[in-house]
C-alpha cells in the first residue's frame, strides 16, 4: 500500500543526515546493536538505519508505504551492507507476515505518524515470535512545562501532521508500547535537537520483549 507525501519525502532525507551529524547516528546505532536473526523494520524511510545492522542478523525485511522513500531505501538496499535487506510496501497496521514469523521489529520515529498507533503495535506484536524484541526509537510527549503544551497544541491544529509526514508530536509512545502488552527491559530518555535552530525535544531509545502469551 502507499502512501505519498512526496514533499516531505524529499526534504526527510536531508534533514535525517542533520541530524545523524548531530548525534542521531549513534542513536540509530544503539538501536539495533546486538540484534540477531530475521528483523522487520517498520517504515523504514530511505534506509538510514541499514548500514547499522550486525551482522548477527540474518535478513532485514524493510517495509516503508511512502513510495519515494522507498526507492530511495531500495537504493540503499542494493549497496554493500553487513545483512541481507529487502524492501517491501506495506504499513504498520497490517503487515505481511504470518503469526509469530519474525524475531525482532525496529521502529525507528515511526510510532509517532502511524495512522492507528494501537493498532500497528497489535501487528508487531502479532508476527513476533513470543519473547521476540521490539527496539525503538523515538520522539515522545515532554513529561510537562511549555513545550508540552506547544506540542499538544500543534498536534491538535492538524499543521504540523500535515506538514511533517502524518509526525503526532503529543503522543506517548512508552505507554503504548506497554499497553499492547509489551515489557519495557530499557529505556532511555534523550533531549535531543534535530538541527541547531530546532528546540530539544525528548526522545526514547529503547527495548521491549513481546508477552508470552497472545490473543490470536
Amino acid at each position: 500500500m502507499d502512501l505519498p507525501h512526496p514533499r516531505f519525502a524529499r526534504l526527510y532525507p536531508r534533514a535525517a543526515a542533520r541530524a545523524d551529524a548531530r548525534g542521531a547516528a549513534s542513536h540509530r546505532s544503539r538501536l539495533v546493536a546486538d540484534l540477531s536473526g530475521r528483523v522487520v523494520e517498520i517504515g523504514a524511510g530511505h534506509g538510514a538505519n541499514f548500514v547499522h545492522y550486525p551482522p548477527t542478523v540474518t535478513e532485514v525485511v524493510a517495509i516503508e508505504p511512502e513510495p519515494t522513500l522507498r526507492a530511495l531505501a531500495t537504493q540503499a538496499a542494493a549497496a554493500h551492507m553487513p545483512v541481507p535487506i529487502s524492501v517491501r510496501p506495506g504499513t504498520a497496521e497490517a503487515l505481511p507476515f504470518a503469526d509469530h514469523e519474525l524475531d525482532a521489529a525496529v521502529v525507528s520515529l515511526v510510532l509517532c505518524s502511524v495512522p492507528d498507533q494501537a493498532r500497528a503495535l497489535d501487528e508487531i506484536r502479532r508476527v513476533l515470535k513470543p519473547g521476540g524484541e521490539l527496539r525503538f526509537y523515538e520522539h515522545v510527549i515532554p513529561r510537562g512545562g511549555v513545550k508540552r503544551m506547544l506540542l499538544q497544541a500543534a498536534d491538535r491544529s492538524g499543521a504540523w501532521p500535515a506538514l511533517a509526514g502524518g509526525c503526532h508530536p503529543a503522543r506517548d509512545t512508552a505507554a503504548a508500547i506497554e499497553r499492547a502488552g509489551f515489557t519495557i527491559e530499557a529505556c532511555e530518555r534523550i533531549d535531543f535537537s534535530a538541527a541547531a535552530i530546532e528546540p530539544t525535544i525528548p526522545y526514547l531509545l529503547g527495548r521491549a520483549r513481546s508477552g508470552l502469551v497472545g490473543p490470536w
